[in-house]
């Protein structure tokens, strides 16, 4: 092989130089690239794997936000709905009220008209009576007892109420 430039020994030897190069290389530089290149592979893997779970959580919490907010607004519904009731009901009562309040009021009317009206009644009698026996005294000429005044009176009356009722 010396005939083709070959060293024979020195070929060897650089071949057995390879080969504990290659031998260190891969003890010290190839199994610890390695080694940090799956470790990072492995972290990338649970990161990615986090991300999924992190977005999995949110759509969850969406969910749960949009449902809650279903909720919220149902509620809110139900409860402008009842004050609507309320606020009906209390003008119901204010109008009831309001009414036997104004029923009370012309039942009062009425009953101090009747009164009023009785008492005119009575007035217009009391002086209907006076004029009569003032009538009956001119005509007469002579004075009448308390008794005989009285029942002219009520027999002046009695004919008045007959011709105020026809």
């Amino acid at each position: 092989m010396e005939q083709l430039g070959i060293n024979v020994p020195g070929l060897v030897a650089q071949i057995i130089n390879f080969l504990l190069l290659l031998v260190i290389l891969r003890a010290v530089a190839y199994k610890p690239i390695l080694k940090m290149l799956d470790q990072r592979a492995a972290k990338i893997k649970e990161s990615m794997e986090n991300a999924e779970a992190i977005k999995k959580q949110l759509a969850r919490a969406q969910e749960e936000y949009a449902a809650q907010i279903d909720q919220a607004r149902k509620e809110g519904q139900a409860i402008v709905g009842q004050a609507n009731q309320m606020a009906e009901r209390i003008r119901q009562e204010a109008q009831v009220q309001a009414r036997q309040e104004a029923e009370s009021f012309l039942a009062k009317a009425e009953a101090q008209i009747e009164r009023d009206k009785r008492q005119a009644i009575a007035e217009l009698r009391k002086e209907v009576a006076e004029l009569a026996i003032l009538a009956a005294g001119k005509v007469v000429r002579k004075s009448l007892d308390d008794k005989a005044h009285y029942a002219i009176i009520q027999e002046v009356l009695s004919e008045s109420d007959k011709l105020s009722s026809n």
